[in-house]
């Protein structure tokens, strides 16, 4: 007799069960699909909400400086910052260091969607850190860092 496993949601992956980068493809479209429901209303992608967030900590960034920091090239960041500048968003000024340079500075209204876009973002961490405790949390940031950095 066989088992029946007509309720069990969990597909079976075979030997893609033990593919590190396949577990991490599956966690990152769980993870930005949860981020999109949680941003519709703003109409922010993940990109330009880091935008917003790293010109908030960091006024008068560069662009170069902006792009560099978040692993884009150079067209990438240039698109987002457009976009976010006709959005009344940002704004970009002569850097006074390098005239050759842009810094980048919120506006009111930048400044408004990234207070709105980090009680989205505390929602969508809270749900995601609610798969783990505050150990395997710290330990798993600690990991993905190794990835990335």
């Amino acid at each position: 007799m066989t088992e029946d496993n007509s309720d069990t949601d969990a597909p079976e992956f075979g030997e893609l069960d033990g593919i590190v980068g396949f577990h991490i493809r599956l966690a990152h479209g769980a993870v930005y699909r949860h981020f999109t429901e949680t941003f519709a209303a703003l109409g922010l992608t993940q990109k330009q909400v880091s935008v917003l967030w790293l010109i908030g900590s960091n006024p008068a960034v560069s662009q170069i400086e902006l792009g560099s920091r978040l692993r884009m090239d150079r067209a990438t960041t240039m698109t987002i910052v457009n976009r976010l500048q006709e959005r009344g968003y940002l704004r970009r000024e002569k850097s006074s260091s390098d005239g050759r340079k842009q810094s980048l500075h919120l506006t009111d209204d930048g400044e408004e969607a990234l207070e709105q876009a980090k009680r989205c973002i505390e929602e969508h961490e809270a749900w995601l850190k609610s798969r783990f405790t505050s150990d395997e949390v710290e330990k798993l940031v600690e990991m993905l860092s190794r990835i990335h950095e």
